[in-house]
């Protein structure tokens, strides 16, 4: 493994229950009652206009134009006073001894603050793609593939962090290799489906021994 991508929401920051709330509550505007079970459902790892279209569609229900940005002006609010990183994902890039970039869903805005208010914003620097600089965000491996193209790695030698199913089944169309994180508030454990085999773990202390087994099986291929 030459580099690891981080997803952001729920990975690097244990951001997903605000989002969620924040989110339940501007639909309770509109009329729309949905609960937090059905936010993790469906809408974990997509972007904003992916999770507008479900919405429009499933739920047939159209929203008003400025829906994003009010949604977004009140979790960059909640942010300001809430958002953590998950625990013990600090230490782990302290310790990381290979290349490493973001790789997210969210809006340019979103993810440039969020990595301001964890202090981590001059770790990764440049290296931080979302969605909007591709065609077809998550599950299609569109994102991921960028990432590594942009940091010169190839994806056999790229070993994905996911929190959601989209995440990892982008990651599995991508020809990476994956973990999935389930430690964030938002999953407290309960694993994502996946469409194919994947190591789970929900304490970032085991990190450095998932890395080095995916290391030295790379290594033996």
């Amino acid at each position: 493994m030459e580099l690891v991508i981080f997803d952001c929401d729920g990975v690097l920051a244990d951001s997903e229950v605000i989002s969620a709330h924040v989110l339940i509550e501007e639909l309770a505007r509109e009329g729309i009652a949905i609960d937090f079970g059905y936010v993790r459902r469906h809408f974990l790892g997509r972007s904003f206009p992916t999770v507008a279209k479900m919405i429009r569609e499933d739920l047939d229900r159209p929203l008003p134009a400025d829906f994003e940005m009010r949604y977004r002006n009140r979790l960059l609010k909640r942010f300001e006073t809430e958002l953590r990183p998950t625990s013990g994902v600090v230490e782990v890039l302290d310790a990381l001894n290979v290349a490493a970039c973001v790789a997210t869903s969210s809006s340019p805005e979103r993810v440039s603050r969020t990595l301001e208010l964890l202090g981590l914003a001059a770790r990764f620097g440049p290296d931080v793609f979302t969605a909007s600089e591709v065609r077809h965000g998550k599950p299609a491996p569109d994102l991921f593939l960028h990432a590594a193209r942009r940091m010169g790695v190839p994806p056999a030698r790229t070993l994905v962090i996911e929190d959601s199913a989209p995440g990892l089944t982008a990651a599995g169309a991508a020809g990476m290799a994956a973990l999935a994180y389930t430690g964030g508030e938002h999953l407290q454990g309960q694993a994502p489906d996946a469409p194919f085999p994947v190591r789970f773990f929900d304490n970032w202390a085991d990190f450095p021994h998932l890395f080095e087994e995916l290391c030295q099986g790379s290594d033996a291929t």
